[in-house]
């Protein structure tokens, strides 16, 4: 079972793990370290799951406080462009003052930061050229003007020769998708981070750890959990991006994924037994996550059902997985419903019901709804209130389906004949 192991580890902050800097091949013609590294989650991330909140009300237990939080952190860091934006959105009462203030702070700064960019052209070499630019770039990200950020970072990149100061640009720009729900965007930015990373000098596997990240949130957004997991479970040792996460919240995303994509024996290998999981599990979503997987393997279907709404309302609260809240619901019932009836070739309703602390009608409800959906390998005898399970015969349904093939070939011949005696 997944239990505490923070006695081992000394807790979350004390994590042992191999610098994978201490492996990594140097270049010696150009710097392609990366920065030193921060633990903290990039502000604009931040802000995102905040706003997301703000946005659905119903799953924000504070929603005068935290509206008051992501204005204030609007005016403190000069938003202008998101500013009337968000008053519209939630209600704000706009301050003319304050817009004003804050895009002549704007306009201050970039004038500021072109006389830089200028005086680098007229009396530095490149690298300074570059530095300003990428200041001015950053600058526009910090104050949410997406649009003249992705231009400044188009001309950053064009004054850049080193391979990893340009794969830390797409990085940014890869956040900056992330901000605004940019998924197709995002996917674009993965791409091209890929190709990157295939030209020489671009061999540099914690950044490719870095991408599977952002690569498995990618896929998780896109409800392809499968593929998500996978990444996920990869980065597990090696995961270095605090700046899209704390450790705790890539866990649960790695748990929540695995749960519904995972056989019980992989299950079990990978996540049950990760000593990177055990280390954190017990402080996700107070316990729930843990008990959650536990119950699943341990076919303990009741602790499963007790567990199951604070994951689930957990998952809800989520701006990456929100969309896919219903999914995660059905997927996870399944896979419990799935392997309970594994165990019987036939079974009464009322003794599953028992098993999962639920009524009869529920579970008579349930099942047939995924029987029809053809979920389940089962069917129910109303009569005498048994389930009955009708597992599928691998062997059978190939034979059957090549004799379904074969029926098709050879029509597709006759018609071919014909037309060839004509």
């Amino acid at each position: 079972q997944i239990s505490s192991r923070d006695d081992r580890t000394g807790g979350f902050g004390d994590l042992v793990r191999r610098d994978p800097r201490a492996m990594a091949p140097m270049d010696e013609e150009e710097d392609t370290r990366l920065p030193e590294e921060n633990q903290e989650v990039d502000p604009s991330i931040t802000l995102c799951h905040k706003i997301f909140l703000l946005s659905n009300p119903d799953l924000c237990d504070d929603v005068d406080s935290l509206g008051e939080e992501v204005k204030a952190h609007v005016l403190e860091h000069n938003m202008a462009t998101l500013y009337p934006v968000y008053c519209e959105k939630f209600g704000w009462m706009m301050d003319d003052k304050a817009q004003a203030d804050m895009r002549a702070k704007n306009e201050s700064r970039v004038t500021e930061l072109d006389a830089k960019i200028k005086d680098a052209e007229d009396n530095l070499g490149d690298s300074e050229v570059r530095d300003a630019m990428l200041a001015k770039a950053e600058f526009f990200l910090e104050v949410g003007d997406r649009e003249r950020a992705l231009a400044a970072f188009d001309v950053c990149e064009k004054k850049t020769v080193a391979i990893g100061q340009r794969m830390e640009m797409v990085f940014s720009v890869m956040r900056l998708c992330v901000f605004h729900d940019d998924w197709t965007s995002l996917e674009k930015q993965i791409a091209k981070l890929k190709d990157l990373l295939e030209q020489p000098g671009g061999a540099d596997w914690e950044r490719k750890n870095k991408l599977k990240v952002y690569e498995g949130v990618y896929k998780m957004a896109r409800r392809d959990f499968t593929g998500a997991t996978e990444l996920f479970l990869e980065s597990l040792s090696t995961f270095t991006t605090y700046e899209l996460m704390t450790y705790e919240e890539f866990v649960f995303y790695a748990v929540v994924c695995s749960v519904v994509s995972l056989k019980r024996t992989d299950l079990k290998a990978k996540v049950i037994d990760s000593p990177e999981v055990l280390a954190v599990i017990d402080n996700i979503a107070g316990g729930a996550v843990r008990d959650l997987v536990n119950s699943l393997h341990l076919c303990k279907y009741k602790e499963f059902m007790l567990a199951f709404p604070q994951v689930a309302d957990a998952v809800d609260k989520s701006s990456w997985l929100h969309a896919h809240h219903r999914y995660f619901l059905r997927e996870a019932r399944v896979a419990a419903y799935a392997q309970y009836l594994a165990s019987y070739k036939s079974v009464t309703v009322a003794s599953m019901a028992s098993s999962f602390c639920v009524s009869e009608e529920f579970i008579d409800n349930e099942l047939s709804n995924f029987i029809v959906e053809g979920r389940l390998n089962v069917r129910i005898d109303k009569v005498n209130g048994v389930l009955v399970t009708n597992r599928p015969d691998a062997k059978n349904a190939l034979y059957q389906s090549y004799i379904k093939e074969g029926d098709s070939l050879l029509n597709r011949i006759q018609k071919l004949s014909r037309v060839i005696d004509l």
